[in-house]
């Protein structure tokens, strides 16, 4: 069964500034029912999970978007889950990442992309979200020092979301695992920093085929995307 990663625009794109919308939420879904991004503006982060597609607001509060809602950025899949395994008493992000890293390793696929869901038990989830800002040609970095807001969940059920990109696709989206949180009662979420894993039930899925839907107004093309933003890129994840 070939399976694709279907991604909005680049991470580079939108580090730089390029926030406006590219497609819809309704059309994102069309193309995937699991990953991640951010709206028009950078509104909130974004979590896509059994096929609807949820807001977390500054406040990380959730909600489902409406079909209409813009996306600049996003990276989705169809979830089949065709490795599965448990993680148990993780301590930390680090931990998680490196788990999963060796399980990819394990089946050859440290030069593919991931999609992944890890549904459980978190003791503590440290997680970001943002307010909306309206600006172009600021980067990313420096938006997010205006609008970002930090909120910890405790002893809470839920699931994480989150894609793999191989190092050599910098640029495109975040080389490693990039996650996202949505409590289980689905009215709690956000960008992960952190997070510990009591018990976990993991679904992984490898993918070897991408298409990425740029920007088609001439706007993008006034954005340099050749220069290195990497450790840019690092500060804000």
């Amino acid at each position: 069964m070939q399976n694709k990663m279907y991604q909005v625009s680049t991470l580079q794109a939108l580090a730089l500034g390029y926030s406006r919308a590219v497609i819809t939420a309704e059309e994102l879904l069309q193309e995937g029912d699991t990953g991640l991004g951010t709206f028009e503006d950078v509104n909130g982060e974004m979590i896509v999970m059994d096929g609807n597609c949820y807001r977390a607001d500054h406040k990380g509060n959730v909600s489902v978007v409406p079909p209409e809602t813009g996306v600049p950025f996003a990276a989705v899949a169809k979830l089949y889950g065709n490795q599965r395994f448990t993680l148990k008493d993780m301590p930390d992000i680090n931990t998680i990442r490196t788990e999963l890293t060796k399980k990819i390793e394990e089946h050859f696929g440290l030069n593919s992309m991931h999609i992944v869901r890890i549904d459980g038990v978190f003791t503590k989830v440290d997680a970001r979200s943002e307010e909306p800002y309206r600006s172009h040609h600021i980067s990313l970095k420096e938006m997010l020092g205006h609008t970002q807001k930090a909120f910890v969940f405790e002893n809470i059920r839920g699931s994480l979301v989150g894609v793999y990109f191989p190092d050599y696709m910098d640029g495109i989206n975040m080389p490693g695992w990039h996650l996202h949180f949505l409590s289980e009662d689905r009215s709690k979420g956000g960008h992960v920093f952190d997070v510990s894993i009591e018990e976990g039930a993991v679904s992984v899925d490898k993918i070897t085929n991408i298409m990425i839907n740029l920007p088609k107004e001439a706007a993008f093309d006034t954005y340099s995307l050749k220069q290195d933003l990497q450790e840019e890129i690092k500060s804000v994840e």
